[in-house]
């Protein structure tokens, strides 16, 4: 897979791009006229915050009990059902008169139902490019996304200063859903699940278990978790720290990410692309920092536009998390990247929120950014251990063809006398 351009010319490539285009969508407008409606009638930056980013909350719930549904659900079925359900779940949100307590459990619903979606489409996307080709298409998807935010966080604003009404802004959003839902249907063939093995909790926690294992996947997940979501706090106080101006500034980090996405996707040589994962976390973090002086709008969104695209980092901790993981584990893998992924930055939001509430918003993204740069440090010290102890002559983990872990070459002596009778090592 060589250019942007041999994508659209994937079988099904174009159909799930579409629908997770519309999908993506609506969750921005309707993110956005959620989080308005709630700091609206409340004045809480907790809350706003919370109903933006609350179904990230319910991630961590879903990746434990039901992501090895990712791989043994019918993906066409799956990637159709998960918007429609969105697009049920965002009507009875635009309901007048409804209480704090089912907004908050509405966003909920929709987080658990996203948790087994983002496995099922990031699976699905490694069998329609094969594994050499998903970087380049989940740079493709990550530049949607920003494209999406972009105009969906403008075009969000635009309505709800035109139609002045957050509740009809949501019902738009649902629409979108439900496109997403007609594309995924009619554009994607029927396929198999990827395994034959029955989904069920214990199969999902056994997965998990053996997914975690790895020293260096664990490394890889904390990377695309924490530093991730800890900035993702930082967005879901645009609101509070400027309600007028905060379409631009979500505006302005989407564009960010799209920059970053780019040079990661198709300027850097792949040679590079490995060495630049800790310092683009970093970069991530580090304009948050000033915010608690209260830069105005324009250097606001300038510091914004910067800081995201650190985004880019993902990327390249998603290929080395791909190529760490055997062939019928990766959407379970993905789904639990993406699952732990919005499960922090939900998560980050409310302790963001909760920061602002007692400080200010400004003040809020900045100790936020501090715990990031910490994180990031931390994590990429233990990498860069990893890497010395690589060269000084140990063997990197290595992945069986048809095995479901790593297994780390023999020490002196052997596990056991050759046969290893570690957990760790098990199929």
């Amino acid at each position: 897979m060589r250019s942007y351009r041999h994508l659209f010319r994937t079988p099904e490539f174009t159909p799930l791009f579409l629908a997770s285009s519309a999908h993506t969508a609506g969750q921005t407008i309707g993110g956005l006229a959620l989080g308005t409606l709630v700091y609206e009638a409340t004045r809480s930056p907790l809350l706003a915050a919370v109903s933006m980013f609350g179904p990230s909350l319910a991630q961590v719930l879903g990746a434990t009990l039901f992501l090895s549904w990712a791989d043994g659900l019918p993906p066409r079925r799956a990637l159709t059902a998960v918007p429609l359900a969105f697009a049920t779940g965002t009507a009875l949100l635009a309901l007048p008169g409804l209480p704090i307590w089912s907004v908050l459990l509405v966003v909920l619903a929709q987080g658990l139902i996203a948790s087994l979606g983002g496995g099922v489409r990031w699976g699905l996307l490694t069998e329609i490019l094969t594994k050499d080709g998903y970087l380049l298409g989940r740079s493709m998807f990550n530049m949607m996304s920003g494209v999406m935010q972009i105009t969906g966080y403008a075009t969000g604003g635009a309505l709800l200063v035109l139609l002045g009404s957050a509740r009809v802004t949501l019902l738009l959003a649902a629409l979108l859903f439900l496109s997403a839902a007609a594309v995924a249907r009619l554009g994607l063939t029927p396929r198999p699940p990827r395994t034959a093995a029955r989904p069920s909790v214990a199969a999902t926690r056994r997965t998990n278990a053996l997914l975690w294992s790895s020293a260096p996947r664990r490394r890889l997940y904390l990377a695309l978790w924490v530093p991730n979501g800890l900035i993702v706090g930082c967005e879901s106080l645009y609101v509070s720290y400027a309600p007028r101006a905060a379409g631009p500034l979500f505006a302005c980090a989407a564009l960010g990410m799209l920059v970053g996405d780019v040079l990661i996707g198709r300027v850097v040589p792949p040679a590079h692309r490995q060495r630049l994962g800790i310092p683009l976390l970093l970069l991530l973090a580090t304009p948050y920092a000033v915010f608690f002086v209260g830069p105005g709008p324009v250097l606001s969104g300038a510091l914004v536009a910067v800081a995201s695209v650190g985004f880019g980092a993902s990327l390249v901790q998603q290929e080395r998390l791909v190529a760490e993981t055997p062939e019928e584990l990766v959407g379970h893998a993905l789904g639990l990247h993406s699952a732990g992924m919005l499960t922090m930055q939900g998560m980050s939001a409310a302790v963001a929120g909760a920061v602002a509430q007692v400080t200010s918003p400004g003040v809020g993204m900045s100790v936020m950014a501090g715990v990031s740069v910490v994180v990031t440090g931390w994590v990429g010290w233990g990498m860069w251990g990893e890497r010395n102890s690589t060269n000084s002559g140990a063997e990197p983990y290595q992945m069986p063809q048809n095995g479901y872990r790593p297994v780390r070459a023999e020490r002196a002596g052997g596990c056991g006398g050759g046969t290893c009778r570690d957990d760790c090592c098990r199929r």
